[in-house]
């Protein structure tokens, strides 16, 4: 059997490692295709996976990794056949099935997802989950806002934050304002197409009240926590929050009252389980919008390159999108 590279965690009571191992590949599972992957990227959830009782992977050895573009060599599915190029997100990837940081991967076959297209699959991993999550908040903002509304963006440097901003600029929108604590990026948050950038301090009150000035008409939120909690009372009424991340906290400490005084909408995204059908949906509308590519950064990296990108998303220092490489074109 040919053996494959990738990148894998373990996890006894006592003992955490991840790291490079050979994978042996075996016999093709029933509804299975063999994809060649060409290229991953790294989410803030990768990097969860990739930590000691992280709570995202569900057994042990598992080869993580929740993206992957590339080619499918083998099918044991009939919708499939050798030479197509496919990407698959989500679902199980990387948490109950092996994922994508490997040179080959077995994936269900209800998982995948023709690559559109106008788009290649290095551009696709560009967006990965992060993109596809951006794309997802900015859909369930469009019959809402409309395009002079003031939005506020958290964790604006962020793989999700990042492209919400360039695609909500690139689509029409005027009044984007980032939310961030690194000042070092203000520069590139407004070449992303941001209108105005604010630090957590310059926005959010030392003491919290229930209801506080109506600000902005909406939120797109990646961060999670107290920031959200304190950003709740300055949405205009009928407002919206979109949630998308939690880095920074799953509590939600706060008070009914801006939802039954002012209306706002609260919804959630879900980036795991999306039907099939609104999935292709998404990935065409970013093929579509794939221009934004001119703003975004994003650093490519091989499969010996993952610990230290893993660490800076868990630090806090990572900006923009990681993508890797396991056999494409540089």
């Amino acid at each position: 059997m040919e053996n494959v590279l990738a990148f894998e965690v373990t996890q006894t009571e006592n003992v955490f490692s991840r790291g490079l191992v050979q994978k042996q590949l075996g016999a093709l599972k029933k509804n299975d295709v063999r994809v060649q992957i060409e290229y991953s990227d790294i989410n803030y959830k990768d990097a969860l996976a990739a930590t000691k009782n992280g709570g995202v992977v569900a057994d042990y050895p598992k080869v993580i990794g929740i993206d992957l573009a590339g080619t499918v060599i083998a099918s044991n599915d009939e919708n499939w056949k050798a030479g197509q190029q496919v990407l698959a997100t989500g679902y199980g990837l990387g948490t109950s099935r092996d994922g994508g940081f490997s040179q080959v991967q077995d994936i269900p076959a209800e998982w995948l997802v023709e690559l559109p297209q106008r788009l290649t699959s290095k551009e696709a991993m560009k967006f990965g989950t992060a993109g596809f999550t951006a794309a997802l908040a900015i859909q369930s903002l469009n019959d809402s806002v409309e395009k002079d509304a003031s939005i506020l963006v958290t964790g604006a440097t962020g793989g999700v934050a990042s492209t919400a901003i360039a695609l909500l600029s690139q689509l029409g929108y005027s009044n984007i304002i980032a939310l961030s604590s690194k000042k070092e990026q203000a520069q590139w948050l407004l070449n992303l197409g941001a209108t105005d950038i604010k630090t957590p301090a310059e926005i959010l009150p030392e003491k919290r009240h229930p209801i506080g000035k109506q600000r902005f008409d909406a939120v797109i939120d990646t961060v999670g926590g107290e920031i959200l909690a304190n950003l709740l009372p300055f949405v205009q009424y009928n407002g919206t929050v979109i949630l998308c991340g939690n880095a920074s906290g799953i509590t939600l400490n706060t008070t009914v009252l801006p939802f039954i005084l002012r209306g706002i909408k609260m919804i959630g995204i879900d980036s795991v389980y999306v039907g099939m059908s609104q999935r292709k949906q998404i990935w065409e509308f970013l093929a579509e919008n794939k221009k934004v590519f001119e703003q975004l950064s994003y650093q490519e990296v091989d499969l010996t390159d993952l610990d230290e990108t893993i660490d800076s998303l868990l630090n806090g220092t990572h900006s923009g999108r990681t993508i890797v490489n396991l056999g494409g074109t540089k």
